[in-house]
């Protein structure tokens, strides 16, 4: 008897409006032409710290290989808090998780209920449109201007009202570079009391702050330190995205819900990463880490502005948000352009229109990931001048 083709299956309408990845498509074909990637985050720079991998081994020969506690082994999270200022307890406001990416749907699944808003900044990181919707809440976008990439305080102001419960802020920014200055979070602290509404924030790239310039987590601004909720990763800092090791720090009545959320989505980290990370005598040092950083961004953006493309500072992380207008006239078109530059140079950027809620707006950008060793910047350099 033939099988019926003719069912559909019944899926949310959640899941269902969520966007598939931007880049799935573009990755698959640098691959196949054997092009250098510069579209993904993925680090190339810094390395993992010899100790840390064999600190991992010994973990697993030792028998670290079942559950831990769901909240994370203890002397990762209290090494984590030793990190972060103001003081923070481990016991009590550290939540490890399966990653940043986690740690975000987790913080708005604890946060919001469906139909409540959260207010985002346009561009952002396109994981968060999706973690807003897969949360079933509404997304209240503030658009920022180029070529500072600022926001205006009315715009800021208009996007929350009585139905705001969040908003989602991302500094250092993915894929703008920049970092939230004390002024700008004064003014979204202000609303937030005003509303009631709790700040997420995705710090992840604060390790990596150029030029001197001071960065601030939301735990050291009052109005914001006592309704935030700070998302951390070690996949940049550390250099392994692939251990999905990330965090969440609260006070700790809202680390009380977090867990309990973050005990149904996954349980709990891989408890010898964890471990590693906890007893490791890191070799890496991450003051060193940012100023190399600095030197890679400094490299890419020469070279790239040496093709034609204009930017903004990038005041921290590990992308450059590249102009490509003088290169494609007004024919704006982020992944023609991103195409043409894999067909005569082998060389993978990530199209801009992904990044921003009207996608219209992101077609003269592309952004450019330079958190790769000097070498394969170099040889970037070299083919993206020659071609």
């Amino acid at each position: 008897m033939a099988r019926s083709t003719a069912h559909r299956p019944t899926v949310s309408s959640r899941a269902a409006l969520l966007p598939g990845s931007s880049l799935g498509e573009l990755l698959l074909l640098a691959r196949e032409r054997g092009a250098i990637d510069l579209a993904l985050g993925t680090p190339g720079y810094p390395e993992p710290a010899p100790d840390l991998i064999e600190a991992a081994v010994d973990a697993m020969r030792s028998g670290r290989n079942q559950y831990d506690h769901p909240s994370g082994d203890l002397p990762l999270r209290e090494r984590i808090a030793e990190t972060l200022v103001p003081g923070t307890d481990p016991h009590t406001e550290l939540t490890v998780t399966v990653g940043a990416t986690e740690a975000l749907c987790v913080a708005l699944l604890a946060t919001v209920d469906p139909g409540d808003e959260v207010v985002l900044l346009d561009p952002g990181y396109e994981q968060f449109r999706a973690a807003v919707a897969l949360a079933g809440a509404v997304p209240r976008f503030v658009p920022l201007h180029p070529p500072a990439w600022r926001y205006d305080p009315a715009d800021l102001a208009a996007a929350f009202g009585p139905r705001t419960r969040a908003v989602l802020l991302n500094s250092p920014a993915n894929p703008t570079g920049r970092v939230l200055e004390r002024g700008e979070l004064d003014e979204i602290a202000a609303l937030c009391e005003r509303w009631d509404a709790t700040v997420i924030c995705d710090e992840v790239y604060g390790t990596f702050v150029f030029d001197g310039r001071p960065w601030l987590s939301v735990t050291e601004v009052p109005g914001l330190a006592e309704r935030s909720i700070v998302v951390g990763s070690l996949s940049k800092s550390h250099a392994v995205s692939g251990w999905r090791l990330g965090f969440l720090r609260a006070d700790a009545a809202r680390t009380e819900t977090l867990r309990r959320v973050h005990e149904l989505t996954t349980n709990g980290a891989a408890t010898p990463l964890q471990v590693a990370v906890g007893t490791a005598a890191l070799s890496m040092d991450l003051r060193t880490a940012a100023r190399e950083m600095s030197r890679r961004r400094d490299l890419a953006q020469d070279t790239f502005s040496r093709k034609g493309m204009k930017f903004a500072p990038t005041e921290g992380g590990c992308y450059l948000f590249a102009d490509v207008s003088p290169l494609t006239g007004r024919q704006h078109n982020s992944r023609r352009f991103v195409l043409e530059l894999l067909d005569t140079a082998g060389v993978l950027l990530a199209p801009g229109a992904a990044f921003f809620a009207e996608p219209a707006r992101g077609e003269q950008y592309v952004r450019i990931a330079f958190n790769r060793q000097t070498d394969l910047l170099h040889e970037v350099e070299r083919r993206v001048l020659s071609g």
